[in-house]
């Protein structure tokens, strides 16, 4: 009897080892590609680039007003720069971590410049004072991590820091914050398309804007999600 048992048992786990060997690279073949081949993210179709065009929803946009910038390979730039307001930008072919956002959101119909300004006006004391910064400036205050991170704590929803044990929290279009070892801040936003282990690809701004497995590199101090669904 205690033969038949371990008997059934070693068929069981060979059964399951078997299935797994086989189904391993139908299920994460894209997710392999990704990685193995950097180069070639932006010619693998995502889930998100087979919806209709008059499908699209708020994340959606989101998600792919980010691939554009990792698409044209953005160059890292967060200096102090004079801009229009509303809807005012740096160069196109420049900007910062947080210029991934705020693009990003732009292709959503969302200002951050301007939805970030209009709150600083009537709540600049509750806004981090980490500049010495005496009124709310338009021209920078949105391209700033800690601002960005203080309204989506206000005005979106707060999400799970931990992608392993939490991954129905991070849906494509959500915010990420991290923190470098150096003590510096940095963001990006949540792709649609998976690495092993169903942990999501960003898209971030580090020295030039890439797609890529990204999201464990770091300590993450923010996930958010904008508007709140």
């Amino acid at each position: 009897m205690k033969f038949l048992r371990s008997m059934i048992i070693i068929l069981l786990i060979i059964t399951v080892s078997y299935l797994a060997v086989v189904n391993w690279p139908s299920l994460m073949g894209q997710s392999r590609q990704i990685l193995e081949n950097p180069s070639k993210i932006n010619h693998i179709p995502s889930p998100v680039e087979s919806i209709p065009e008059d499908q699209l929803t708020v994340p959606d946009l989101i998600l792919l007003g980010a691939r554009t910038e990792a698409k044209q390979g953005t160059l890292y730039d967060a200096s102090y720069q004079l801009i229009n307001y509303p809807d005012g930008d740096v160069a196109p072919d420049r900007g910062a971590c947080t210029d991934v956002v705020i693009r990003a959101f732009r292709n959503a119909g969302l200002d951050l410049q301007q939805l970030i300004h209009e709150d600083m006006q009537n709540h600049f004391d509750i806004y981090p004072q980490n500049w010495g910064m005496k009124a709310p400036d338009a021209n920078i205050d949105h391209r700033r991590v800690p601002n960005q991170v203080a309204f989506l704590k206000r005005y979106g929803e707060t999400l799970s820091l931990d992608p392993f044990h939490d991954q129905e929290d991070w849906k494509w279009g959500d915010v990420v914050y991290w923190r470098f070892p150096n003590g510096d801040e940095h963001c990006g936003i949540i792709s649609d398309r998976l690495a092993p282990h169903g942990i999501p690809l960003v898209i971030h701004n580090a020295g030039i804007c890439t797609e890529e497995n990204a999201l464990l590199r770091w300590e993450i101090t923010g996930h958010y999600r904008y508007p709140a669904r």
